[in-house]
């Protein structure tokens, strides 16, 4: 992985957790911020469960899947060169995001959301964002390009 993708991937993460303290240190003691009117609200929730809330305080089995797709991502950056960029930004997009939950998993006991659209019911936080975002990405990256992946070449071994 590009030192570039590191970066980005820092940045997504400090950005994640800095909202997330902000829902922590505002959001939770108000209960409630509206931010516009009828269509986008902060609203302080504890996630102990998945998406949607399902799978409720299962957060060993969470960090536990979390860990498998990090070491299956950690295996394919260790053996494949990554060509395509749309693959490598969603790459990018659920790392960061699956770090930024996996932090609230582990010293939290649950993951902070708060971003809730009058439109979408579920309350979420820019982690799920990212990975979402990236989860699309990456389908498309898949489906539509030629040329993601491609197997690093062996070190030749020079034989005097």
């Amino acid at each position: 992985m590009t030192a570039i993708a590191i970066i980005l991937i820092i940045l997504l993460v400090a950005a994640d957790q800095l909202t997330k303290l902000y829902a922590l240190n505002v959001v939770k003691p108000a209960g409630l911020i509206t931010v516009i009117d009828n269509f986008y609200y902060f609203v302080y929730v504890e996630n102990r469960g998945a998406a949607f809330g399902i799978m409720q305080n299962k957060q060993w089995f969470f960090i536990l899947v979390t860990l498998l797709i990090f070491g299956g991502m950690g295996y394919m950056f260790y053996n494949y060169k990554i060509e395509g960029k749309l693959f490598l930004a969603a790459i990018v997009l659920i790392i960061g995001g699956g770090i930024g939950n996996l932090i609230d998993r582990i010293f939290r006991g649950y993951v902070v959301d708060f971003l809730q659209f009058s439109f979408f019911s579920p309350v979420c936080n820019l982690a799920d964002y990212f990975i979402t975002v990236g989860a699309v990405l990456l389908i498309i990256s898949v489906m539509f390009c030629k040329k993601n992946i491609a197997p690093k070449k062996p070190a030749v071994k020079d034989e005097d």
